[in-house]
Order: structure tokens, then sequence, then C-alpha cells
């Protein structure tokens, strides 16, 4: 499966996630590349977006190896193979570091405004794409906290062996394609996958907020 942009993967991913619409739902994009996916998921649905910022923690040898997650309100994730041989000062400083990453993504994107309520509700974590899953996982353990009536993870590709792993964590997957063939980075099932910076984010809210308030 080739998508053409976030945009195409997004609106077929809210055509397959038809059936929810009418629920009391709130769509959680994890930025900044699920928030193109999460806004036509949102408007599908007439449900509100709001964002679950989550940062990979990279290896510190090779930075693009993910060995575990945080989120904004939840303790770090960490691949048990890799957690215990790590640098306890290296790691202490990146965890700063990374939050304070968090912060100010959150400041950025959203300013003060109030995290949504979950009590009862549905809720639907969006992504662009899978890899490792760290991120996903630790944005489902950071909504668990939250009491939402039910998770669903919506992505558009997943290796199957991860696909499996969510399957067990959160009460629906809906992936367009779950494989045992993995290409083995999310941007090969993209033929434009241009990194997101944050004046697009934002701009990509503020047109959410505007339909939301019409």
């Amino acid at each position: 499966m080739l998508f053409a942009d976030r945009k195409e993967a997004g609106v077929q991913l809210a055509e397959a996630l038809e059936k929810y619409r009418g629920e009391d739902i709130v769509v959680f994009a994890l930025p900044r590349g699920g928030v193109p996916l999460g806004v036509e998921i949102a408007k599908r649905l007439a449900a509100p977006l709001d964002l679950l910022i989550t940062k990979k923690i990279g290896h510190p040898f090779n930075p693009e190896y993910a060995i575990g997650a945080i989120t904004e309100d939840a303790d770090p994730i960490f691949n048990p193979g890799e957690h215990g041989v790590l640098d306890r000062n290296w790691l202490e400083g990146e965890l700063k570091r990374l939050r304070q990453e968090i912060k100010r993504r959150r400041e950025t994107y959203v300013g003060a405004a109030n995290v949504k309520s979950l009590e009862g509700k549905t809720a639907i974590i969006v992504d662009d794409g899978i890899a490792t899953g760290f991120t996903m996982f630790a944005s489902i353990a950071a909504l668990k906290k939250r009491n939402p009536k039910r998770i669903i993870v919506a992505i558009p590709v997943t290796p199957e062996d991860t696909a499996k792993r969510l399957d067990r964590m959160v009460d629906a997957v809906v992936a367009l394609e779950r494989t045992d063939a993995y290409l083995g980075a999310v941007g090969a099932y993209y033929i434009h996958f241009n990194q997101l910076d944050d004046a697009e984010v934002i701009s990509l809210l503020r047109s959410m907020k505007q339909k939301e308030g019409n």
C-alpha cells in the first residue's frame, strides 16, 4: 500500500473508522506526523481533536534507534534489553531534555488549553504509521490513566508483530495494512513524506478549531 501523503492516508483511515461515527469520541493525534491524519479523522467523525505529545528515546550512540518513549504525564517505557545497560547519568539528562521538548510543544501547539476529559468516551489514537511502536505504547499507557470507555489505535500501516501486541493493549486496532513484510520505515509507504514543522502543525490545529467553532 502506498499513500500520496499523510492527508490521503488520513482520508482512507477516516473511512475505515466510519462505524464509530455518532459515539462520544475524542481523536488524539501524535505530533507531528499524526496531526494531518487526525484532522481528517476528526472532521469525518465530527469529533474534537487533541494531542498526545510523545517523544522517542533514542539510543545514545544511534539516536534513530528507539530504545523507549516518554509522554507528557506517564512514566517512560523502555525496551527491557536496552534499559539495564544505559548510562544512568546520560538517561537522566536525556529524559529531562525530552520532557522540556514535550512541554515546549504543548505550549506551542495548544497553549494553556485544557486537556479534554475522557470519562465515558472513546479515545482514538492516530499516527502516520508504526515501526517499533514505542511512542504508541507510551501513548496508550498515558491514556489508560485517564479512564476512557475504550481505546482505539488507528494507523495506516504497521508490522504484524507490533499489531498483535497492540491487539492485547487496546480495544481495537484499525490499520489499513498489517504486514509481515514491513519495509523498514514509515516513510517507505508514502510518496510525499516531508517532516512537518511547528508552523504546519499550528496551522492544521487552527483550521480544526475554526471548523469546531462553526
